[in-house]
């Protein structure tokens, strides 16, 4: 009886109050899984996949919470910065690139994580590691391409939308006041004039210069002979390695042994991090759930047709 009226009092001031219900999924810190190995030592593998992007795109119904991609290189490199059994790292790349920005700041947050720790880093290419996916790569002490890796791409592209016609066509017309001549410079509610795209080119060729002088630092090239492959064109992962973009053509076992290798280890364990329920069985598990076409395509979208120009380090056929 005394349950009984417990909660009928606890109804009551239930009444009186705000009761708030979070059924938002929490997202719960890294875990270590060993995925193959032995001994003390440890080689991280870390993944890179999908379009580079400091933004999140959200799947409705999505069972759990995405981490951006940003955050969660930078939560595992801090982990593995913290281990001192972590005597390696290998990136698994499988990218066609992305933003300018987050192509630069995964570049960053490698060369400083390798700066600080004084370890190893390897990149390995998968399907595809072109443009801002190769970008990335130059972080790496050493570039293992998988034999039908798809690389190169040096490059950067700006991609607008002009609506104009279409507005027109539905008797649609935009009225944009403005502080200055240039201030809507690449609306999609108006084309280009000729001052305008002189303008834009200068960016894209200021942007195409620094991922150039990347790859002429981190590869030890010409500025000449980068400048010849530097026209925005693939390469197989053996005509890449025959122009010195990459240094070997092998497997995801290959680049592991090139880290125990490069680390002097005998043997190693190769470790994960992941977040409970992920599927981490071996080397070749991903290290999220793949997104769901819908998101995939939606995250492109938001890329390449979102409000206002996007400068991009992307091979997009």
């Amino acid at each position: 009886m005394w349950r009984v009226r417990l909660l009928a009092i606890a109804f009551l001031l239930a009444g009186c109050s705000v009761v708030s219900v979070d059924f938002t999924p929490r997202i719960e810190p890294l875990r270590e899984k060993i995925v193959e190995g032995s001994g003390s030592s440890k080689i991280l593998l870390l993944d890179l996949s999908g379009v580079l992007s400091e933004e999140l795109t959200v799947t409705v119904g999505q069972a759990r919470p995405r981490v951006p991609l940003l955050a969660r290189v930078r939560e595992e490199l801090t982990k593995a910065e913290e281990d001192e059994q972590v005597r390696a790292l290998v990136v698994r790349i499988n990218s066609p690139g992305g933003t300018v920005t987050a192509s630069d700041i995964l570049y960053r947050e490698l060369s400083a994580f390798k700066a600080r720790r004084k370890i190893p880093v390897i990149a390995t290419l998968m399907d595809v590691a072109a443009s801002g996916g190769y970008y990335v790569a130059l972080a790496a002490d050493l570039i293992v391409a998988h034999p039908t890796t798809v690389t190169g791409s040096i490059g950067v592209m700006m991609l607008t939308v002009n609506a104009e016609g279409l507005l027109q066509k539905v008797g649609v017309a935009p009225l944009t006041i403005k502080s200055g001549a240039k201030k809507d410079m690449g609306s999609p509610f108006r084309g280009l004039s000729e001052e305008e795209r002189t303008i834009f080119q200068a960016v894209i060729d200021d942007l195409h210069r620094r991922f150039l002088s990347l790859v002429v630092k981190e590869r030890r090239l010409s500025e000449d002979k980068v400048r010849e492959l530097a026209d925005g064109r693939i390469f197989t992962a053996e005509r890449a390695k025959a122009l010195g973009l990459v240094d070997h053509v092998g497997y995801l076992e290959d680049a592991l042994g090139a880290a125990r290798n490069a680390a002097r280890l005998d043997t190693a364990r190769v470790i994960v991090y992941h977040r409970p329920r992920e599927y981490r069985a071996n080397i070749y598990a991903a290290t999220q759930v793949p997104e769901p076409l819908e998101a995939s395509l939606a995250r492109l979208s938001s890329l390449l047709l979102g409000p206002g120009p996007r400068f991009l380090y992307l091979w997009w056929p």
